[in-house]
């Protein structure tokens, strides 16, 4: 299998890259990036996704208040169109001001999609951040639940998913068995395994897992002496030598640690398709370059050890909890 192969994404029956790129940062989220995107930048890296090998695009209504999917509908048109299967996959979102999560909003939030987009109806629609309010808010009578089915019974999503944080809370989502898709971000990494419960609740209830961040907001892709952050938090001193340690023993093979940081959810049998947040075009292109760099298998047993976990991705040992750094203070 090519690195960049189709994938089914499980029961969906879409066809999709291991790889999507993701457009979070498109609109301009300086507060948490710490750095702008243009309007001119945006739309240019969107068409160049568009024209690249990866034929999986995430953005969201709550992504600069809209603004990452103005950007992306402005290329879509610029193109004439999304290239032949091609998927796209939004979010719906709780309203940028009062943050309300009602059924209504998420109807709203659709609506308002579908206008920026430019699009009839969504192969893959998300709720977002549902811990917002919360599992038993968003799954009440009338809720965001309710709406978001009711939006694929009138066809304006065509497959169901859930994107979050808490992975605990993503488990009972998956449970209900509404969603067919989960996404989960910065907690499949090399230093921080702790969604791997997740992985295998979702495998065995047949929902596809896509995984985001897996640079942790960059530190896994730069470097720690470049970006001291890990999941958009001052990173603690021991995270940040494991991750030199890491970059250290790319280095000695010529591998650049984003490569490695990637791959490593690539290469995870239970993982449909990673994420890969993008901001400039020769971003995309960077993106391909790693998804298929040749990496040893020397490499991944160092790696493996220092990520505490096995070599293997197949093994079905679990990460030790010392390297969940989304334990602390919560």
């Amino acid at each position: 299998m090519s690195a960049l192969e189709l994938r089914t994404l499980g029961s969906t029956g879409l066809r999709v890259t291991p790889v999507c790129l993701g457009c979070g940062v498109l609109g301009g989220m300086s507060a948490i990036f710490g750095y702008d995107v243009s309007a001119d930048q945006g739309v240019a890296t969107v068409r160049r996704a568009l024209d690249s090998p990866v034929n999986f695009l995430d953005t969201s209504a709550g992504y600069s208040d809209g603004e990452s999917e103005r950007r992306v509908g402005a290329a879509i048109r610029a193109q004439g169109g999304l290239p032949d299967g091609f998927v796209l996959a939004t979010k719906v979102d709780p309203d940028p001001v009062t943050r309300d999560y009602s059924g209504a909003q998420v109807l709203r939030s659709a609506e308002q999609s579908i206008e920026r987009l430019g699009m009839d109806s969504f192969p893959l629609l998300y709720l977002h951040d549902p811990e917002v309010i919360g599992f038993e808010a968003a799954m009440a009578p009338g809720g965001a639940v309710e709406a978001l089915v009711r939006l694929k019974k009138e066809g304006v999503a065509e497959h169901l998913g859930v994107a979050g944080g808490p992975v605990d809370m993503l488990e009972r989502f998956v449970g209900t068995g509404v969603f067919e898709v989960v996404l989960t971000h910065n907690r499949y990494t090399l230093v921080d395994q702790s969604a791997r419960g997740l992985l295998r609740t979702a495998h065995q209830a047949g929902v596809a897992v896509v995984n985001a961040a897996p640079f942790g907001g960059g530190m896994l892709a730069k470097g720690p002496d470049v970006s001291r952050k890990y999941a958009y938090r001052e990173a603690d001193a021991a995270l940040m030598e494991r991750v030199r340690r890491m970059a250290e023993r790319c280095a000695t093979y010529d591998v650049p640690l984003g490569a490695a940081a990637l791959q490593f959810s690539v290469r995870e049998p239970l993982i449909a398709s990673t994420v890969v947040g993008i901001s400039a075009p020769e971003r995309v292109d960077q993106t391909v370059r790693w998804a298929t760099w040749p990496i040893p298998d020397e490499l991944w047993a160092e790696l493996g050890e220092l990520a505490g976990v096995s070599a293997d991705p197949t093994d079905p040992t679990g990460p030790t909890d010392q390297h969940d750094p989304h334990r602390r203070g919560r």
